[in-house]
C-alpha cells in the first residue's frame, strides 16, 4: 500500500491553481488529432468537483450556440496545459447542478469579493499624517 501511496504523489500536479465551484476558468486542453498536437481552451463554470487524490475530477460547464456543453476534466490528467482562473464565484453549495435548468441571466453567479487587507505599515500613507505621529511620539519620550 504505502508503494501505491508513493506513486499517487509522485503524479501529483502542483503547478494547478486552486479553484473552487463556482468559479469560471479557462481550462487549456492539449489537443492530439493525427500527428498534429494544439492547444484548445475550453472556457466555462465550475458546477462540481469530485474524488480525492489521483482520481479527483472536475466539470466545467458553458453555454455554446445556446446549448449547454459539460465536460469532465481529470485534474491530474497530462492532457490539461494549464488552468486559468478568469473571476471568483461566490456561492454557497458545493455541487451547481441547478444551473442546468437556468437560461440567460438567471444562471449568472455572483462574483466573489475579497476585501483589502491592510497592514500596520500602510495605515499612514499621508505624508503629513506621519510627521504629526513622528513629532508627538518625539517630544513625549524626550526628556531634558
Amino acid at each position: 500500500m504505502k508503494r501505491l501511496e508513493a506513486l499517487a504523489v509522485s503524479e501529483k500536479r502542483t503547478d494547478l491553481p486552486d479553484f473552487k465551484s463556482g468559479d469560471t476558468v479557462k481550462v487549456h486542453v492539449r489537443v492530439v488529432e493525427g500527428e498534429k498536437e494544439r492547444v484548445q481552451v475550453f472556457e466555462g463554470i465550475v458546477i462540481g468537483i469530485k474524488g480525492a487524490g489521483n482520481s479527483r475530477t472536475f466539470t466545467v460547464r458553458k453555454v455554446s450556440g445556446g446549448v449547454g456543453v459539460e465536460r469532465i476534466f481529470p485534474l491530474n490528467s497530462p492532457m490539461i496545459n494549464t488552468i486559468e482562473i478568469s473571476r471568483r464565484g461566490r456561492v454557497r453549495r458545493a455541487k451547481l447542478n441547478y444551473l442546468r435548468a437556468r437560461k440567460g441571466k438567471r444562471a449568472r453567479v455572483k462574483e466573489r469579493r475579497y476585501a483589502a487587507v491592510q497592514t500596520p505599515g500602510e495605515w499612514a500613507t499621508d505624508e503629513g499624517a506621519e510627521a504629526s505621529v513622528e513629532d508627538s511620539g518625539d517630544e513625549a519620550t524626550q526628556t531634558p
